[in-house]
Protein backbone atom coordinates (compact mmCIF):
# COMPACT_ATOMS: atom_id res chain seq x y z
CA UNK A 1 0.00 0.00 0.00
CA UNK A 2 1.38 3.42 -0.96
CA UNK A 3 0.58 4.90 2.45
CA UNK A 4 2.72 2.23 4.11
CA UNK A 5 5.63 3.05 1.80
CA UNK A 6 5.39 6.79 2.47
CA UNK A 7 5.22 6.35 6.24
CA UNK A 8 8.05 3.81 6.16
CA UNK A 9 10.29 6.29 4.37
CA UNK A 10 9.74 8.98 7.00
CA UNK A 11 10.09 6.48 9.84
CA UNK A 12 13.40 5.10 8.54
CA UNK A 13 15.12 8.17 7.11
CA UNK A 14 14.14 11.33 8.97
CA UNK A 15 14.64 10.74 12.70
CA UNK A 16 17.27 13.10 14.16
CA UNK A 17 18.86 11.04 16.93
CA UNK A 18 21.51 13.67 17.64
CA UNK A 19 19.38 16.75 18.30
CA UNK A 20 15.82 15.48 18.56
CA UNK A 21 12.83 15.70 16.27
CA UNK A 22 13.38 15.16 12.57
CA UNK A 23 15.98 16.04 9.96
CA UNK A 24 15.62 19.49 8.51
CA UNK A 25 16.64 18.53 5.01
CA UNK A 26 17.40 15.43 2.95
CA UNK A 27 18.49 15.88 -0.66
CA UNK A 28 17.45 14.03 -3.79
CA UNK A 29 20.18 11.44 -3.22
CA UNK A 30 18.70 10.65 0.19
CA UNK A 31 21.61 12.30 2.04
CA UNK A 32 20.81 14.15 5.27
CA UNK A 33 22.20 17.70 5.06
CA UNK A 34 24.08 18.45 8.32
CA UNK A 35 23.13 21.68 10.06
CA UNK A 36 19.99 22.30 7.99
CA UNK A 37 17.37 24.52 9.61
CA UNK A 38 14.13 22.92 10.74
CA UNK A 39 10.81 24.37 9.63
CA UNK A 40 7.66 24.70 11.69
CA UNK A 41 5.52 23.77 8.69
CA UNK A 42 7.47 20.58 8.02
CA UNK A 43 7.30 19.49 11.67
CA UNK A 44 3.58 20.29 11.94
CA UNK A 45 2.90 18.31 8.77
CA UNK A 46 4.88 15.33 10.08
CA UNK A 47 2.91 15.54 13.31
CA UNK A 48 -0.42 15.66 11.49
CA UNK A 49 0.42 12.86 9.06
CA UNK A 50 1.49 10.34 11.68
CA UNK A 51 -1.41 11.18 13.98
CA UNK A 52 -3.90 10.80 11.13
CA UNK A 53 -2.18 7.61 9.98
CA UNK A 54 -2.32 6.09 13.47
CA UNK A 55 -6.09 6.55 13.53
CA UNK A 56 -6.18 4.38 10.41
CA UNK A 57 -3.36 1.89 10.98
CA UNK A 58 -3.29 1.48 14.77
CA UNK A 59 0.49 1.14 14.40
CA UNK A 60 2.13 2.23 17.67
CA UNK A 61 5.18 3.54 15.80
CA UNK A 62 2.98 6.05 14.00
CA UNK A 63 1.60 7.26 17.32
CA UNK A 64 5.12 7.54 18.75
CA UNK A 65 6.29 9.64 15.81
CA UNK A 66 3.27 11.93 16.06
CA UNK A 67 4.09 12.41 19.74
CA UNK A 68 7.76 13.00 18.91
CA UNK A 69 6.79 15.76 16.49
CA UNK A 70 4.31 17.25 18.98
CA UNK A 71 6.92 17.31 21.76
CA UNK A 72 9.51 18.92 19.48
CA UNK A 73 7.11 21.63 18.31
CA UNK A 74 6.10 22.47 21.89
CA UNK A 75 9.69 22.55 23.08
CA UNK A 76 11.29 24.48 20.23
CA UNK A 77 8.71 26.14 17.96
CA UNK A 78 6.06 27.48 20.34
CA UNK A 79 6.95 30.98 21.52
CA UNK A 80 6.25 30.64 25.22
CA UNK A 81 6.70 34.38 25.83
CA UNK A 82 4.70 36.07 23.07
CA UNK A 83 2.65 33.20 21.71
CA UNK A 84 2.51 31.88 18.19
CA UNK A 85 5.05 29.73 16.40
CA UNK A 86 8.57 30.48 15.16
CA UNK A 87 9.12 30.02 11.44
CA UNK A 88 12.41 28.09 11.71
CA UNK A 89 14.91 26.86 14.27
CA UNK A 90 18.46 25.69 13.66
CA UNK A 91 19.48 22.04 13.80
CA UNK A 92 19.95 22.25 17.60
CA UNK A 93 16.54 23.86 18.23
CA UNK A 94 17.78 27.43 18.66
CA UNK A 95 15.48 30.05 17.10
CA UNK A 96 16.56 30.88 13.54
CA UNK A 97 13.67 33.01 12.19
CA UNK A 98 11.20 34.24 14.80
CA UNK A 99 8.57 35.78 12.52
CA UNK A 100 4.94 34.80 13.04
CA UNK A 101 3.82 33.42 9.70
CA UNK A 102 0.08 32.75 9.96
CA UNK A 103 0.38 29.83 7.54
CA UNK A 104 2.71 28.02 9.95
CA UNK A 105 0.49 28.67 12.96
CA UNK A 106 -2.44 27.25 11.01
CA UNK A 107 -0.59 24.00 10.39
CA UNK A 108 0.30 23.61 14.05
CA UNK A 109 -3.38 24.04 14.96
CA UNK A 110 -4.27 21.48 12.30
CA UNK A 111 -1.73 18.98 13.64
CA UNK A 112 -2.52 19.45 17.32
CA UNK A 113 -6.25 18.95 16.74
CA UNK A 114 -5.36 15.65 15.07
CA UNK A 115 -3.14 14.71 18.03
CA UNK A 116 -6.06 15.28 20.38
CA UNK A 117 -8.17 12.85 18.35
CA UNK A 118 -5.51 10.21 18.93
CA UNK A 119 -4.76 10.69 22.61
CA UNK A 120 -7.70 12.51 24.15
CA UNK A 121 -5.03 14.43 26.08
CA UNK A 122 -6.12 18.01 26.77
CA UNK A 123 -2.62 19.45 26.21
CA UNK A 124 -2.58 19.45 22.38
CA UNK A 125 -6.15 20.70 22.33
CA UNK A 126 -5.30 23.53 24.71
CA UNK A 127 -2.31 24.54 22.62
CA UNK A 128 -4.48 24.50 19.49
CA UNK A 129 -7.14 26.64 21.15
CA UNK A 130 -4.52 29.08 22.44
CA UNK A 131 -2.99 29.47 18.99
CA UNK A 132 -6.42 30.02 17.45
CA UNK A 133 -7.19 32.73 19.99
CA UNK A 134 -3.79 34.37 19.43
CA UNK A 135 -4.51 34.51 15.69
CA UNK A 136 -7.88 36.11 16.33
CA UNK A 137 -6.36 38.63 18.70
CA UNK A 138 -3.25 39.57 16.71
CA UNK A 139 -3.73 38.71 13.04
CA UNK A 140 -7.43 39.22 12.31
CA UNK A 141 -8.38 42.28 10.26
CA UNK A 142 -11.39 43.81 11.98
CA UNK A 143 -11.92 46.34 9.19
CA UNK A 144 -11.76 44.24 6.02
CA UNK A 145 -11.95 40.70 7.44
CA UNK A 146 -9.50 37.91 6.92
CA UNK A 147 -6.03 37.49 8.37
CA UNK A 148 -2.77 39.29 7.74
CA UNK A 149 -0.07 37.14 6.22
CA UNK A 150 2.74 37.58 8.76
CA UNK A 151 3.88 39.65 11.73
CA UNK A 152 7.01 40.06 13.83
CA UNK A 153 7.71 37.94 16.88
CA UNK A 154 5.87 40.50 19.04
CA UNK A 155 2.96 40.68 16.57
CA UNK A 156 4.04 43.96 14.99
CA UNK A 157 4.15 45.00 11.30
CA UNK A 158 6.58 43.10 9.10
CA UNK A 159 8.13 44.34 5.86
CA UNK A 160 8.58 40.98 4.14
CA UNK A 161 5.36 38.97 4.43
CA UNK A 162 6.18 36.25 1.91
CA UNK A 163 5.99 32.54 2.56
CA UNK A 164 8.67 31.94 -0.05
CA UNK A 165 10.71 33.90 -2.57
CA UNK A 166 8.31 33.09 -5.40
CA UNK A 167 5.33 34.65 -3.62
CA UNK A 168 4.10 38.23 -3.95
CA UNK A 169 4.73 40.41 -0.90
CA UNK A 170 1.08 41.12 -0.14
CA UNK A 171 -0.98 41.50 3.02
CA UNK A 172 -3.40 38.63 2.35
CA UNK A 173 -3.15 35.42 0.35
CA UNK A 174 -5.38 32.62 -0.81
CA UNK A 175 -2.90 30.02 0.40
CA UNK A 176 -2.86 31.15 4.02
CA UNK A 177 -6.64 31.53 4.14
CA UNK A 178 -7.15 28.08 2.65
CA UNK A 179 -5.00 26.45 5.31
CA UNK A 180 -6.55 28.56 8.08
CA UNK A 181 -9.89 27.16 6.95
CA UNK A 182 -8.46 23.64 6.97
CA UNK A 183 -7.03 24.15 10.47
CA UNK A 184 -10.17 25.74 11.90
CA UNK A 185 -12.27 22.93 10.42
CA UNK A 186 -10.13 20.25 12.06
CA UNK A 187 -10.19 22.13 15.35
CA UNK A 188 -13.99 22.47 15.15
CA UNK A 189 -14.30 18.70 14.90
CA UNK A 190 -12.91 18.38 18.43
CA UNK A 191 -13.96 21.77 19.83
CA UNK A 192 -17.33 22.83 18.37
CA UNK A 193 -17.13 26.39 19.65
CA UNK A 194 -19.70 28.91 18.41
CA UNK A 195 -17.08 31.59 17.79
CA UNK A 196 -14.98 29.13 15.81
CA UNK A 197 -18.01 28.26 13.69
CA UNK A 198 -18.47 31.96 12.90
CA UNK A 199 -14.79 32.21 11.92
CA UNK A 200 -15.17 29.23 9.54
CA UNK A 201 -18.30 30.71 7.97
CA UNK A 202 -16.49 33.97 7.40
CA UNK A 203 -13.57 32.22 5.70
CA UNK A 204 -16.02 30.44 3.39
CA UNK A 205 -17.62 33.80 2.63
CA UNK A 206 -14.22 35.32 1.82
CA UNK A 207 -13.53 32.51 -0.65
CA UNK A 208 -16.89 32.91 -2.30
CA UNK A 209 -16.70 36.72 -2.38
CA UNK A 210 -13.06 37.52 -3.17
CA UNK A 211 -10.90 34.48 -3.76
CA UNK A 212 -12.84 32.34 -6.27
CA UNK A 213 -13.23 33.95 -9.67
CA UNK A 214 -16.90 33.52 -10.49
CA UNK A 215 -16.30 33.37 -14.24
CA UNK A 216 -13.21 31.21 -14.61
CA UNK A 217 -13.61 29.09 -11.47
CA UNK A 218 -9.93 29.62 -10.61
CA UNK A 219 -8.63 30.97 -7.33
CA UNK A 220 -7.04 34.39 -7.08
CA UNK A 221 -3.79 34.17 -5.13
CA UNK A 222 -2.68 37.55 -3.72
CA UNK A 223 -4.49 40.60 -2.35
CA UNK A 224 -3.83 43.82 -0.51
CA UNK A 225 -5.38 44.24 2.93
CA UNK A 226 -8.64 45.57 1.41
CA UNK A 227 -8.92 42.46 -0.82
CA UNK A 228 -7.93 44.23 -4.02
CA UNK A 229 -6.46 41.65 -6.40
CA UNK A 230 -2.68 41.71 -6.82
CA UNK A 231 -1.92 38.74 -9.09
CA UNK A 232 -2.85 37.07 -12.34
CA UNK A 233 -1.61 33.54 -11.73
CA UNK A 234 -3.72 30.38 -11.62
CA UNK A 235 -2.44 27.56 -9.41
CA UNK A 236 -4.00 24.33 -10.62
CA UNK A 237 -3.03 22.38 -7.51
CA UNK A 238 -4.61 24.93 -5.20
CA UNK A 239 -7.77 25.03 -7.34
CA UNK A 240 -8.36 21.31 -6.94
CA UNK A 241 -7.26 21.23 -3.30
CA UNK A 242 -9.58 24.11 -2.38
CA UNK A 243 -12.56 22.38 -3.98
CA UNK A 244 -12.70 19.52 -1.52
CA UNK A 245 -11.42 21.48 1.51
CA UNK A 246 -14.10 24.18 1.18
CA UNK A 247 -16.77 21.52 0.80
CA UNK A 248 -15.39 19.68 3.83
CA UNK A 249 -15.63 22.83 5.97
CA UNK A 250 -19.29 23.31 5.03
CA UNK A 251 -20.02 19.66 5.81
CA UNK A 252 -18.33 19.83 9.21
CA UNK A 253 -20.48 22.85 10.06
CA UNK A 254 -23.52 20.78 9.08
CA UNK A 255 -25.15 23.69 7.22
CA UNK A 256 -27.12 22.17 4.34
CA UNK A 257 -27.36 25.43 2.40
CA UNK A 258 -23.59 25.90 2.58
CA UNK A 259 -23.03 22.24 1.73
CA UNK A 260 -25.07 22.55 -1.45
CA UNK A 261 -23.31 25.76 -2.44
CA UNK A 262 -19.80 24.47 -1.86
CA UNK A 263 -20.43 21.14 -3.53
CA UNK A 264 -21.23 23.11 -6.68
CA UNK A 265 -18.13 25.23 -6.17
CA UNK A 266 -16.05 22.07 -5.67
CA UNK A 267 -17.04 20.93 -9.16
CA UNK A 268 -16.34 24.40 -10.57
CA UNK A 269 -12.88 24.52 -8.99
CA UNK A 270 -12.09 20.97 -10.12
CA UNK A 271 -13.10 21.74 -13.69
CA UNK A 272 -10.94 24.87 -13.62
CA UNK A 273 -7.97 22.86 -12.36
CA UNK A 274 -8.38 20.36 -15.17
CA UNK A 275 -7.56 23.11 -17.65
CA UNK A 276 -4.02 22.38 -16.48
CA UNK A 277 -4.15 18.69 -17.35
CA UNK A 278 -1.39 17.46 -19.66
CA UNK A 279 -2.31 14.84 -22.24
CA UNK A 280 0.85 12.94 -21.24
CA UNK A 281 -0.57 12.68 -17.73
CA UNK A 282 -0.46 14.80 -14.61
CA UNK A 283 -1.40 18.40 -13.89
CA UNK A 284 0.83 21.37 -14.66
CA UNK A 285 1.96 23.69 -11.88
CA UNK A 286 0.74 27.21 -12.71
CA UNK A 287 -0.44 29.50 -15.49
CA UNK A 288 0.36 33.21 -15.58
CA UNK A 289 -2.62 34.84 -17.23
CA UNK A 290 -0.84 38.20 -17.68
CA UNK A 291 1.66 36.83 -20.20
CA UNK A 292 0.03 33.48 -21.08
CA UNK A 293 2.98 31.58 -19.64
CA UNK A 294 2.46 27.97 -18.55
CA UNK A 295 4.83 26.63 -15.89
CA UNK A 296 5.50 23.20 -17.36
CA UNK A 297 6.47 21.37 -14.21
CA UNK A 298 4.44 18.78 -12.35
CA UNK A 299 5.16 18.98 -8.65
CA UNK A 300 4.28 16.15 -6.31
CA UNK A 301 1.68 17.95 -4.24
CA UNK A 302 -0.80 19.02 -6.99
CA UNK A 303 -0.88 15.41 -8.20
CA UNK A 304 -1.67 14.22 -4.66
CA UNK A 305 -4.40 16.83 -4.23
CA UNK A 306 -5.80 15.90 -7.64
CA UNK A 307 -6.41 12.36 -6.40
CA UNK A 308 -8.67 13.59 -3.61
CA UNK A 309 -10.26 16.43 -5.57
CA UNK A 310 -11.18 14.22 -8.50
CA UNK A 311 -12.53 11.45 -6.31
CA UNK A 312 -14.57 14.01 -4.40
CA UNK A 313 -15.95 15.45 -7.66
CA UNK A 314 -16.97 11.93 -8.71
CA UNK A 315 -18.71 11.39 -5.35
CA UNK A 316 -20.57 14.69 -5.69
CA UNK A 317 -21.54 14.47 -9.36
CA UNK A 318 -21.41 10.74 -10.15
CA UNK A 319 -19.76 11.79 -13.42
CA UNK A 320 -17.47 8.98 -14.54
CA UNK A 321 -15.01 11.42 -16.14
CA UNK A 322 -13.68 12.44 -12.73
CA UNK A 323 -13.14 8.86 -11.65
CA UNK A 324 -11.32 8.05 -14.88
CA UNK A 325 -9.15 11.15 -14.48
CA UNK A 326 -8.36 10.20 -10.89
CA UNK A 327 -7.21 6.74 -11.98
CA UNK A 328 -5.11 8.32 -14.74
CA UNK A 329 -3.53 10.60 -12.15
CA UNK A 330 -2.73 7.65 -9.92
CA UNK A 331 -1.11 5.85 -12.84
CA UNK A 332 0.94 8.96 -13.63
CA UNK A 333 2.11 9.19 -10.01
CA UNK A 334 3.15 5.53 -9.91
CA UNK A 335 5.00 5.79 -13.21
CA UNK A 336 6.72 9.16 -12.74
CA UNK A 337 6.74 10.42 -9.15
CA UNK A 338 7.28 7.42 -6.89
CA UNK A 339 11.01 7.10 -6.20
CA UNK A 340 11.65 3.40 -6.62
CA UNK A 341 15.27 3.70 -5.46
CA UNK A 342 15.05 5.64 -2.20
CA UNK A 343 11.32 5.72 -1.47
CA UNK A 344 8.79 8.56 -1.13
CA UNK A 345 7.98 10.77 -4.14
CA UNK A 346 10.18 13.03 -6.20
CA UNK A 347 9.62 16.76 -5.80
CA UNK A 348 8.39 16.87 -9.37
CA UNK A 349 9.06 16.20 -13.02
CA UNK A 350 9.68 18.48 -16.01
CA UNK A 351 7.74 18.67 -19.26
CA UNK A 352 9.33 15.40 -20.37
CA UNK A 353 8.36 13.69 -17.11
CA UNK A 354 12.00 13.58 -16.03
CA UNK A 355 12.62 14.11 -12.28
CA UNK A 356 13.61 17.73 -11.55
CA UNK A 357 17.24 17.88 -10.38
CA UNK A 358 18.43 19.52 -7.17
CA UNK A 359 15.12 19.26 -5.31
CA UNK A 360 14.65 18.12 -1.72
CA UNK A 361 13.24 14.78 -0.68
CA UNK A 362 12.70 16.33 2.80
CA UNK A 363 12.80 20.06 3.51
CA UNK A 364 10.98 23.20 4.57
CA UNK A 365 8.24 22.37 2.05
CA UNK A 366 8.80 18.72 1.09
CA UNK A 367 6.77 16.72 3.55
CA UNK A 368 4.51 13.65 3.95
CA UNK A 369 1.35 15.73 4.26
CA UNK A 370 -0.03 16.02 0.73
CA UNK A 371 0.65 12.50 -0.49
CA UNK A 372 0.16 10.84 2.92
CA UNK A 373 -3.11 12.65 3.48
CA UNK A 374 -4.31 11.83 -0.04
CA UNK A 375 -3.82 8.13 0.70
CA UNK A 376 -5.56 8.42 4.08
CA UNK A 377 -8.42 10.43 2.62
CA UNK A 378 -9.01 8.00 -0.24
CA UNK A 379 -8.83 4.93 2.01
CA UNK A 380 -11.44 6.49 4.31
CA UNK A 381 -13.67 7.54 1.44
CA UNK A 382 -13.48 4.15 -0.26
CA UNK A 383 -14.05 2.40 3.04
Amino acid sequence: MELDRILAYWSRNTIDDSHGGFAGRINENNIVIPGAVKGSVLNARICYTFAAAYRLTGNDLHKELAERAFDYIVRYFIDQEYGGVYWTVDHTGKVDDDKKQVYAIAFVIYAFAECYKVSGDQLPLQYAKNLYQQLRQNCYDQADKGYFEALTRTWGPLADLRLSEKDANEAKTMNTHLHLLEAFTNLYRVWPDDGLAIAIRELLWLFETYIIDAQSGHLHLFFNEAWLLRSGISSYGHDIEAGWLLQEAAEVLGDHILIGKFRKLAIQLTDAALEGWDEKGGIWYEFDRSNKHLFTEKHWWPQAEALVGLFNAWQVSFSEKYYIQMMNTWAFIQQNLVDKSYGEWFWGVDSNNTPMPGQDKVGIWKCPYHNGRACIELINRIG
